[in-house]
């Protein structure tokens, strides 16, 4: 399932936005979803992940805090919060789909998306200084 990230934007450091993602076609709300982010010249990294229950969340110590994955099951959109931005977070996030469905083996993996490299346009996000 190829899913596609929206909501990016031009924002000012300290500053708030909200990215959403959804498949189109299908629906991946059997799946753990995962946000990643990659910044020009830096690999990509991941950022946030919510469970298909949407009872975990998991993040990395570079956004914990200040970041939020949730998700809407009944419009089947998984939403990533962010907050007091800052400039080192600009980059083209993405969302992705776990290797398992449902909640088997938390934390999630994504191998899958990561050999096929199908990740989809991305949106970008910009912080400004």
């Amino acid at each position: 399932v190829q899913l596609q990230a929206s909501g990016g934007g031009l924002v000012q450091a300290g500053g708030s936005l909200r990215l959403s993602c959804a498949a189109s076609g299908r629906t991946f709300s059997r799946y753990p979803i995962g946000w990643f982010r990659q910044a020009p010249g830096k690999q990509r990294e991941f950022v946030g992940a919510i469970s298909w229950s949407g009872s975990e969340t998991l993040y990395p110590d570079s956004v914990k805090g200040r970041f939020t994955v949730s998700r809407d099951s009944a419009k089947d959109t998984v939403y990533l919060q962010m907050s007091r931005l800052k400039p080192e977070d600009t980059a083209r996030y993405y969302c992705a789909v776990a290797d398992v469905a449902y909640d088997v083996g938390w934390p999630p993996t994504f191998d899958g998306i990561k050999r096929s490299d199908a990740w989809g346009q991305g949106t970008l996000v910009t912080v400004s200084s």
